[in-house]
């Protein structure tokens, strides 16, 4: 069986159908953000899973002792 533009108006006229006029385009929306986000997940690098180290010193200097005013 072959591909032809009328199967492709006959898919299109059920969805239509199924769906309504009004619906159709937040579908498709939907559809081609979820398309975008696909894409957009498999180039990103995955997360490690660890926090990076923090550059701060664990133990910060003690302060000098101060002397009490007079």
């Amino acid at each position: 069986m072959e591909f032809s533009p009328m199967h492709l108006f006959i898919v299109l006229l059920i969805v239509l159908v199924l769906f309504g006029g009004r619906k159709l385009p937040e579908l498709m929306r939907g559809l081609g953000q979820g398309i975008r986000e696909f894409k957009e997940g498999m180039r990103d690098q995955p997360t490690p899973t660890n926090p990076p180290a923090s550059t701060t010193p664990t133990n910060p200097p003690a302060a000098a002792p101060t002397e009490p005013k007079k």
